[in-house]
């Protein structure tokens, strides 16, 4: 490996790491990060001809530090620079010096990102910044939002950080589970850019289902007995597994047509025993009850069906928890599958007057295949045509555009 694509590893390793002990003492993301990126700037100046450092996360931090002093000294003069140069002389010492390990700061460094004084907007393209390194470009055209505009929205929650005192820290036990949810709301929100883009065809958004998880590792490593940090791992997990079969030939293949042998059965494994971890803890919720969903899924592997009215039980579970409009889509798709056509259909139907799912195209996708399968071919027609337009994705929209063609050839299901 030579020293440039060493400084890469040691940055891909460390960033999140180095930028969260420097920010948590200093109350200063953007600082902490503009001196990480000076420090790694030399490392490719000084390590080809000096050699890679014993420790490089260390002779990082070392520059590092000396960068957040300098600017401390410019910025102000005296008794204004004495706090700022004491937080940078004491712990950040013995760090530097690499004979003791740097604490793993991430984690309060997430809760800064999720704080509720952050838009909730913003919290997982901060999260993405300031733990992972993206840059605004990448963030900005991830969330479909201008890069210039993703900058300036960036550097607002960071001075919101720094000028509010957002705390660096892991909440205490009674207030825990509010901001941990902003947390996994926001790593969610990161893996669910990249999973939208299943067939990598958006290169702004490929690795960050990805991320996601390795954010989700993180959380689920440094709170291991937080169940809901273990269900959100075994979702996503869940959800990768199946990565390779919801492609064919760059055809889109929806859940049921799907090949059980193309799913990873290491992550499916690796998923089952976050759940069972989780379950053993004693609280459901959210992400614990959708990545049970995912295993009654993921059970066809073993026997060749699907248990419906077990996803029934748990989706009625999941509506009653989060009243969540998706949520009741999925459960009308499963009533249909468990019992009838006329049940899903019906469950379906409270929830044509809701105006949020006018531009929802899963709604009108779930519409269409249950009101052909009732027989309605016209009525089918026109939300196949409907969510046709409302579908950005090529592959599922060619998939909408079949089973509009061959909506005829459909045969009533009259159970």
């Amino acid at each position: 490996m030579d020293v440039r694509q060493t400084a890469e590893a040691v940055a891909r390793a460390s960033y999140g790491k180095l930028v969260a002990f420097l920010a948590a003492r200093t109350r200063d993301v953007a600082a902490a990060e503009d001196a990480l990126a000076e420090a790694f700037a030399a490392a490719l100046s000084e390590w080809p001809a000096k050699g890679v450092p014993r420790t490089p996360e260390a002779w990082l931090l070392t520059v590092a530090r000396r960068k957040l002093i300098d600017a401390a000294r410019r910025r102000q003069t005296g008794a204004e620079a004495e706090p700022t140069l004491v937080l940078l002389t004491e712990e950040l010492v013995d760090a530097a010096a690499g004979d003791a390990p740097i604490p793993d700061d991430r984690l309060r460094l997430m809760f800064a990102c999720a704080h509720p004084a952050i838009d909730a907007g913003l919290r997982a393209p901060l999260m993405l910044q300031t733990v992972l390194g993206f840059d605004a470009a990448a963030i900005g055209s991830a969330f479909l939002v201008a890069p210039a505009t993703m900058a300036q929205r960036l550097v607002r929650a960071k001075n919101r950080i720094r000028d509010a005192g957002i705390p660096f820290r892991v909440p205490e036990h009674d207030e825990l589970a509010e901001r941990l949810d902003a947390v996994l709301e926001a790593t969610y929100a990161v893996f669910t850019e990249g999973w939208s883009d299943p067939a990598g065809t958006q290169p702004q958004a490929r690795n960050l289902a990805e991320e996601g998880i390795w954010l989700g590792r993180l959380i689920a490593s440094l709170l291991p007995r937080e169940p809901e940090a273990l269900g959100l791992l075994a979702l996503m997990l869940h959800a990768d597994a199946r990565r390779d079969a919801r492609r064919n030939a760059g055809e889109f293949v929806p859940l049921a047509a799907q090949d059980p042998a193309r799913w990873n059965g290491a992550l499916i494994d690796e998923a089952e025993e976050l759940l069972l971890r989780a379950s053993a803890l004693g609280s459901p919720a959210r992400f614990q009850l959708e990545a049970a969903v995912q295993s009654a899924h993921a059970a066809r592997r073993l026997t060749g069906k699907t248990d419906w009215p077990a996803i029934v039980q748990l989706y009625d579970a999941l509506l009653a928890l989060t009243g969540s409009v998706v949520v009741a889509i999925n459960r009308a798709v499963a009533l249909a599958e468990a019992h009838s056509v006329a049940e899903g259909l019906a469950a379906l139907e409270p929830l044509a007057q809701d105006a949020r799912l006018a531009q929802y195209q899963p709604y009108w996708a779930a519409r269409a295949a249950l009101l052909a399968r009732g027989g309605n071919a016209a009525a089918a027609a026109e939300a196949y045509q409907r969510a046709i337009g409302l579908e950005a994705d090529e592959a599922v929209r060619a998939f909408l555009q079949r089973e509009l063609l061959h909506l005829h050839d459909v045969k009533p299901d009259l159970a």
